[in-house]
């Protein structure tokens, strides 16, 4: 059995999928009561309550923290523990590209801890480090239906955005395959592309157009401090205005697992159309 935390986001819904359609036993955990793919055992637990996760019997988890990293007086170290006393043979970790390449925020230096209780473990691993997610975008999705309109900062600097769908398939490579045992892999999409790309990207998925607003970093954070914590706005909003070279790298290694090039932009905003109608 694999145990698959975060299973209804935007990751773990397809590495869910892949797997079951792989004919893997998978438990799909979340925090709340969610519809998962036919021949699927779900489990509502928390992260921040290591013993409520459905661990027995399994040979692998895949460890999404998601917010859970942030909880107060979780640690998600504990996680990892829990995992190996029940003798969970690996564990593949959701990190972030920013363990590399910001390495001093405070949620980094903790996911960089993490990171090290994995590595540590005696489990069989593998971190997962991607840059920014085409997801994202999202984020805009209620303007454009509504106006027409896409609004973010830093309009002609951009970073190569990932689709979380080729996440999951690495996910799903590391979690069943010995090959990718004590990797680190850095996962982005193929090209650098700026939010008035993306602005445009949207629209030609649409077939009509879509107005690019560049918003001032000020009117980014409040817009932003409504669904994250001030500090983590202002740690993207550093990334997105003054990217680093390792930040602007286009990455080879969603190429080496999966044997084919990561997606782009513009097919994730095909494939993601109806939410922007």
């Amino acid at each position: 059995m694999i145990v698959v935390t975060g299973a209804t986001g935007n990751i773990g819904r397809p590495l869910t999928r892949a797997l079951a359609e792989a004919g893997e036993q998978v438990t799909a955990v979340s925090r709340h009561v969610a519809e998962v793919p036919d021949g699927v055992r779900h489990q509502v637990a928390d992260l921040a309550r290591p013993e409520t996760l459905p661990l027995a019997g399994a040979k692998a988890l895949f460890l999404l923290l998601s917010g859970d990293l942030h909880a107060a007086g979780a640690d998600p170290a504990d996680v990892v523990r829990q995992a190996v006393a029940a003798g969970v043979r690996r564990v593949v970790l959701l990190s972030t590209l920013g363990v590399k390449t910001r390495p001093f925020g405070a949620t980094r230096i903790g996911m960089s801890a993490l990171e090290d209780v994995v590595r540590e473990s005696g489990t069989d691993w593998s971190i997962l480090r991607p840059g920014g997610f085409a997801s994202n975008a999202l984020w805009w999705a209620e303007s454009v239906r509504t106006n027409r309109v896409v609004a973010a900062p830093f309009g002609d600097t951009g970073v190569p955005i990932l689709d979380p769908a080729d996440i999951a398939e690495v996910a799903a490579a590391c979690l069943t395959d010995d090959r990718h045992n004590g990797a680190i892999y850095e996962l982005t999409g193929p090209e650098v592309i700026t939010p008035r790309e993306q602005a445009a990207a949207i629209a030609a998925a649409l077939g009509g157009p879509v107005r690019f607003h560049e918003l001032t970093r000020a009117e980014a954070k409040a817009g932003m401090e409504q669904l994250m914590p001030g500090e983590l706005a202002d740690d993207t909003l550093d990334i997105l205005s003054s990217p680093t070279p390792d930040e602007l790298r286009v990455s080879p290694d969603v190429q080496a697992v999966l044997g084919r090039a990561p997606r782009s932009f513009a097919g994730w905003a095909v494939s993601n159309v109806e939410a922007f109608r």
